[in-house]
């Protein structure tokens, strides 16, 4: 008796023994299904960051190329700016020294300033003159 008691602790044994490794071959295929899950969402997730690089890569190149001609338009606009402040201070220092000359001209002869005023106001007169008259139409221009 005791041989067949020890038979069925075997043969007990022996079928918990067949039943744990065909668990345990399951559980390796549903781990290997899982992890093989688990591979292809890495894989995506990977690819999925892959493009969101390329398109920051993109954003940042575009806005290098934008600020860089910006930069180069202000840059542009400055030298310009500098230019014409060199240019106008240059013409306001001319007309300074010039309104001066004519200043002591005046101030040194003001006889023939207020002359030669008279005369030029009297032959811009007598030209506005001639040219009313000459583009006055012919009164009876309607009985010809």
């Amino acid at each position: 008796m005791a041989d067949n008691e020890t038979g069925m602790a075997k043969s007990a044994g022996n079928g918990k023994g067949t039943t744990s490794a065909a668990s345990n071959r399951g559980a390796s295929r549903r781990s290997a299904r899982s992890s093989g899950a688990s591979e292809a969402a890495m894989k995506k997730q990977i690819a999925e960051l892959k493009r969101e690089v390329s398109r920051l890569n993109r954003m940042l190149s575009d806005q290098d190329t934008a600020h860089g001609w910006y930069q180069s338009a202000a840059d542009r606009a400055s030298d310009l700016y500098s230019g014409a402040t060199d240019r106008a201070s240059r013409a306001a220092k001319q007309l300074r020294s010039q309104a001066q000359s004519v200043s002591e001209t005046v101030q040194g002869n003001p006889g023939t300033i207020s002359t030669a005023v008279a005369i030029g106001g009297l032959f811009g007169v007598l030209i506005g003159l001639a040219i009313a008259r000459g583009s006055q139409p012919d009164r009876d221009w309607f009985h010809r």
